[in-house]
């Protein structure tokens, strides 16, 4: 049969053996009907125990790779061909390419990882694992650990103003799924969803995926222009990011928010408000949420990516009480829960201070950043450019006034080994932002953001003059 073994190999015998054969199986090598070896010659010519070839063979037969019949020994079953599609050298390419050592990322929305306190997290968390009843290992409710939802009623309270109760905060895994959770328990058919334009590409996949139709609202400096707001369907929601409207950065004036929340009460449909990374600000306190002006008929969305890290994957939500309890029916057959120990250990972090040190920790880092990146800007394009968005968060927009961000100047700009995101590529009407690009600079060091300012600076060469 042509098997190779590795004695020396971390991979048992057994799982060499059983592999091998039923690849060859499925690859057609060894035909339907075939009579495979005996065990008995197999494991002398092999030179591994009989136990071995017995239990490869019991696991084929466990998977119905092959039947066993009385006097005919071990059969290859029938109908086992399986031809593998090959993996394209383009995927191969672009995934090389992902990982270039040297390439600077301007990507939007990472934060600072290396600052993370992972020693003091870590630590809690042991302590939170070694202390707490074996109860708390068991499943968790739909809605979240009550420790934390407790606690992220008084620092939503302390820190943003918002008056909610606990009972009304769903634990979700991140704001995505928070999104795609309320996209889904909103859903009436031919229903549309009112985004803003631009918006983010990934969230507003996550509204197209539920099979609405979007309706997208032109945003200028100010954010959504709520003047031009009107419908011909039912509108399902209104999704709005008015603390720091992603990706151009503007606020919501109390004018356009009132317009708003009177348009969904005549609309009778809800407001998601995506408030993504207000906490990072850094001109006077954070923005007041809309939240405030109608609780019966905005739905509040929060996440720690931004402010902690991605990898926890915890968010939340403010939910209406008339709400609830279909919320938690939906979430029950999505994931059952999110992870509760890490709950657990972030509401220990936010009801020691932590949460609140960090955050302040980290803005003075990310001020630095933002600084250098305006710095780098004035020094490579002086009095070539305009910079919007930038009283917070953790990406700043640059518009340009004789350059269009095309294909081909991208391209220019990746040569030099640094990635930029043109605000166009965010746009669902295209057209109106091709001379802006979208920096983020959360995660990189000052070093980097001053080299990637200047191979941008490189990759575009001089701006004509108008």
């Amino acid at each position: 049969m042509w098997l190779i073994i590795d004695k020396s190999s971390n991979i048992s015998l057994i799982r060499q053996i059983y592999g091998q054969i039923k690849s060859m199986i499925l690859e057609g090598r060894i035909s339907a009907g075939s009579k495979l070896p005996s065990t008995r010659w197999l494991s002398r010519d092999l030179k591994v125990s009989r136990n071995v070839i017995l239990e490869a063979y019991d696991q084929l037969m466990a998977e119905g790779y092959v039947e066993s019949r009385q006097g005919s020994g071990t059969i290859v079953a029938k109908n086992l061909y399986f031809k593998r599609s090959e993996t394209k050298e383009s995927f191969l390419k672009i995934e090389h390419k992902s990982n270039e050592s040297d390439l600077i990322d301007f990507r939007s929305g990472i934060p600072d990882l290396d600052k993370f306190p992972k020693k003091e997290w870590g630590r809690m968390y042991n302590k939170i694992c070694s202390n707490m009843p074996y109860s708390n290992f068991k499943y968790c409710g739909p809605e979240g650990r009550m420790e934390l939802r407790q606690e992220l009623s008084e620092y939503l309270f302390k820190v943003r103003g918002i008056d909610c109760s606990p009972e009304q905060i769903m634990i979700t895994s991140g704001s995505t799924q928070g999104l795609s959770l309320i996209s889904k328990l909103l859903y009436s058919p031919a229903a549309e969803v009112i985004v803003e334009d631009p918006i983010h590409y990934g969230l507003l996949n996550v509204i197209l995926s539920c099979k609405y139709s979007v309706n997208p609202i032109q945003v200028d400096s100010n954010g959504i222009r709520t003047d031009m707001l009107k419908t011909f369907k039912k509108v399902g929601f209104i999704y709005v990011t008015p603390s720091h409207q992603f990706p151009l950065g503007g606020v919501l004036p109390i004018q356009r928010r009132i317009e708003l929340v009177n348009f969904a009460e005549k609309n009778d449909c809800y407001i998601v408000e995506d408030d993504y990374d207000t906490e990072i600000r850094y001109e006077g306190q954070p923005i007041s949420s809309l939240y405030e002006l109608d609780p019966d008929r905005v739905i509040y969305v929060g996440s720690f990516s931004k402010i902690l890290a991605p990898a926890l994957r915890l968010g939340y939500m403010i939910l209406p009480y008339s709400l609830i309890h279909k919320y938690l029916k939906s979430k029950m057959y999505t994931d059952v829960h999110t992870e509760s120990i890490t709950q657990l250990v972030l509401a220990k972090f936010i009801s020691d201070g932590k949460l609140e040190k960090h955050i302040w920790k980290m803005k003075k880092e990310y001020f630095k950043k933002r600084q250098e990146i305006i710095n780098s800007l004035d020094i490579n394009f002086p009095k070539e450019y305009v910079i919007k968005g930038h009283a917070s968060g953790l990406h700043l927009i640059v518009e340009f006034d004789n350059i269009s961000f095309k294909e081909d100047v991208l391209r220019k700009i990746a040569k030099q080994k640094v990635k930029v995101y043109p605000v166009e590529m965010y746009a669902v009407n295209k057209g109106r932002h091709d001379n802006k690009i979208v920096l983020g600079y959360g995660h990189l060091s000052i070093k980097n953001i001053e080299e990637g300012i200047k191979r941008i600076r490189k990759g575009i060469g001089p701006l004509s003059k108008k």
